[in-house]
């Protein structure tokens, strides 16, 4: 099967395992530690039941949604997600050049390989800019202008990170530097590297041609003029994560940027209230997609109880676990405005390129629109939690 051929994210999922050696696709793919979290994101969807309205006009339907002042042709966009590179050398700017024709957001993760301004250059009006806070606050507060001045349609601050996970399926791979007594280790060339190598020579000639190893572009202009590639990423691991960074700090991002500024992994109710206090405009509900905590709620299970808490003072968006158009609409009924997912579209760049995240796009729109149309929903804003069924009969309304 080739991407073309694909009708769900499931079947590109199976392109991309098979055309990435195991220690790329299982950056993408794993969690932490047990990996609870990363299963409970995608259960918590299937918990859910949509409830069908019948003998309604859904002959015409609008999957359009607004926030922050622009209307995007469908509610979702994508996710930031780092190290795009591995997989696709110029993952990034298919992303960006995909969000734009379909007129929907991209947030370009700060820890990606291109820059800020080079998918701005390409997608002006749909690229926001993910932060991770540096140690040094003026190599945050640069970060920072850079995103404002190059026009980023919103500054997106991920909380969720205040210290290195246990991201296990790594550790196994020999694909990240294990804590030892403070002393990080290099990492090892291990047998079982080269024969993945030697068994996907198409990734290998793609990133040896592209370059090699990527880098990190957005954290290259802050590491010193001459600066290697190796100095940048050890610049950039050097900064991050801020395990110093607190709601003072926030505040001041407050001032420095004047468009849209989003707190990303918000999971607690009284969090959302203070970030609301501050002046924020907007929450992604996230658990990182599972890679931060095992033990935290999943998106889905936390949004309830943040939204109420909320209510209009910010909009609130989610990420985590999402695989199906259905999927999408659930959470708008449990009160999400917007709604963000990262995997998919990796697996669609990984295995058809700018193509293949079209093919990503297309799938959840199409799913999105023929769901709407089975229950009964001709607009977005009808949504609530009267299309979910409830197990207490009497409630079902």
């Amino acid at each position: 099967m080739n991407f073309n051929q694909a009708i769900n994210i499931e079947d590109l999922h199976r392109i991309a395992k098979r055309k990435l050696p195991k220690i790329i696709f299982d950056y993408i793919e794993g969690g932490v530690e047990d990996e609870r979290g990363l299963a409970r994101n995608e259960a918590a969807f299937h918990k859910h039941r949509l409830l069908p309205r019948y003998l309604v006009d859904v002959s015409k339907r609008d999957q359009s949604a607004t926030v922050f002042g622009r209307t995007y042709a469908s509610p979702f966009g994508i996710s930031p997600t780092g190290g795009v590179g591995l997989y696709r050398r110029e993952g990034e700017i298919m992303l960006a050049q995909a969000a734009a024709a379909a007129n929907i957001p991209y947030i370009m993760s700060g820890g990606s390989n291109a820059s800020i301004e080079e998918a701005l250059r390409v997608a002006p009006n749909n690229v926001w800019f993910q932060l991770y806070a540096a140690k040094d606050a003026n190599v945050t507060d640069a970060l920072i202008g850079r995103a404002r001045d190059a026009g980023a349609g919103a500054l997106v601050l991920t909380v969720d990170v205040p210290v290195h996970p246990k991201r296990e399926r790594n550790y196994r791979n020999g694909f990240a530097r294990i804590r030892r007594g403070g002393v990080m280790e290099s990492l090892k060339l291990k047998p079982s590297i080269l024969l993945e190598a030697i068994t996907h020579p198409a990734w290998v000639a793609e990133y040896v041609r592209l370059g090699g190893a990527p880098t990190l572009g957005n954290w290259a202009p802050h590491a010193g003029n001459g600066a290697s590639t190796e100095d940048v990423i050890a610049f950039g691991r050097g900064q991050t994560p801020a395990a110093a960074q607190t709601w003072r700090d926030l505040e001041r991002y407050r001032r420095l940027f004047p468009r849209a500024l989003i707190v990303k992994g918000i999971l607690n109710p009284a969090d959302a209230v203070r970030a609301a206090e501050i002046g924020v405009d907007g929450v992604i509900v996230s658990n990182h997609g599972g890679r931060q905590l095992d033990q935290a709620p999943a998106s889905l299970e936390a949004l309830p109880a943040i939204k109420a808490a909320v209510g209009d003072k910010l909009t609130v968006m989610l990420d985590s676990g999402v695989r199906r158009g259905a999927d999408i609409l659930i959470a708008f009924c449990l009160g999400a405005q917007f709604v963000f997912f990262g995997r998919p579209t990796l697996y669609g760049a990984v295995a058809g390129g700018l193509p293949g995240v079209n093919k990503v796009i297309d799938i959840f729109r199409g799913e999105i629109d023929l769901v709407m149309g089975q229950i009964g929903c001709p607009r977005l804003s009808e949504l609530g939690p009267d299309f979910l069924w409830r197990d207490d009969w009497t409630q079902n309304r």
